[in-house]
């Protein structure tokens, strides 16, 4: 649970205040995070990357690197943000409000976002001003092939690096559109707080200037730059990521579970009734996340490597 009070994963010192332990005890399987984050400890971090403000040469190679890594189209700006977060809060205001088309079962943050700057917000809507798609969508793990477009086109891929051939990136160049992307969710540095908004480039400088100088900090820039100049570690992530979810799957079949949707970065289920087994996992220190809109669904992330004995213990 987020502190702004809205439904999300994590929450960890809540879950033993509840259940009991320390957050050492726990694992955290209610996030989507990748738990075999990118490697840093063999990168050059120097005293300046945390001493001095952060420059544009740096972040200049990191959002080089960002459009070489996701093929961004060369109309299309680029600007690295504090975690996506940081944009989405932002994003509703670029343009006059209205009504936004955002699914209801979906990443509860861009509704949230558009209610507080004054836009009336639909789950459907025949012609909305701007029209909010989670692509693969959170928590359904589903992919939308066909996106229709908005004035203002806002595309959240903050899970789509798993699938780099059903990215929308090249929708990037089209007026009104801004597409996301999630440094913390692949590459397993949710801590690092980077993410990037790309698109339009005339909403692209308005979130630039509402954003300020040096939202990104020059650790994050280097970090960034480096994991997205790694491309064998993202194909070899990839092909993990969809062994484990498919053991996963194999695993909570048993249960009689029904998988949802295609993201190996977490796996949402269908069962008689999440709550209980949400409270059956969370008595043996193993928390996942149920929403407040289904007693059928529940919602886990990939456990490391080195856990996948205690969760088939657990279930």
């Amino acid at each position: 649970m987020a502190g702004n009070g809205r439904d999300h994963g994590g929450g960890l010192d809540a879950a033993a205040e509840e259940f009991g332990g320390a957050r050492s005890d726990w694992l955290d399987l209610s996030t989507g995070i990748n738990p075999e984050s990118y490697p840093i400890s063999g990168l050059d971090l120097t005293a300046h990357d945390w001493t001095a403000l952060p420059d544009q040469g740096a972040d200049a190679a990191l959002c080089a690197a960002a459009r070489r890594f996701w093929q961004v189209p060369a109309q299309a700006d680029i600007l690295a943000v504090p975690g996506c977060s940081a944009a989405i809060a932002q994003i509703p205001a670029l343009q006059n409000s209205g009504q936004a088309e955002i699914a209801r079962r979906s990443y509860n943050e861009h509704a949230a976002a558009f209610r507080f700057h004054g836009w009336q917000v639909e789950d459907l809507s025949p012609s909305p001003a701007a029209r909010v798609v989670v692509h693969p969508n959170n928590p359904t793990g589903t992919f939308q092939p066909q996106i229709t477009p908005a004035p203002l086109t806002v595309i959240d891929e903050s899970f789509c690096d798993v699938a780099p051939a059903q990215s929308h990136i090249a929708q990037a160049k089209q007026p009104g559109h801004i597409i996301l992307k999630s440094f913390g969710k692949f590459w397993g540095l949710a801590g690092l707080r980077l993410g990037f908004a790309i698109g339009d480039p005339e909403l692209i400088d308005a979130l630039r200037q509402r954003l300020g100088p040096w939202p990104v900090s020059g650790v994050a820039l280097k970090i960034g730059a480096a994991a997205l100049t790694d491309t064998t570690w993202a194909a070899q992530t990839r092909a993990r990521l969809a062994t484990d979810a498919e053991r996963l799957d194999q695993l909570m079949q048993r249960k009689n579970a029904r998988p949802m949707g295609a993201c190996p970065l977490f796996r949402t289920y269908e069962v008689a009734d999440a709550r209980q087994l949400h409270r059956h996992l969370a008595q043996r220190k193993i928390w996942t996340r149920v929403f407040p809109y289904s007693q059928t669904w529940i919602r886990l992330g990939l456990p490391p490597q080195d856990q996948w004995e205690r969760l088939e213990a657990a279930l």
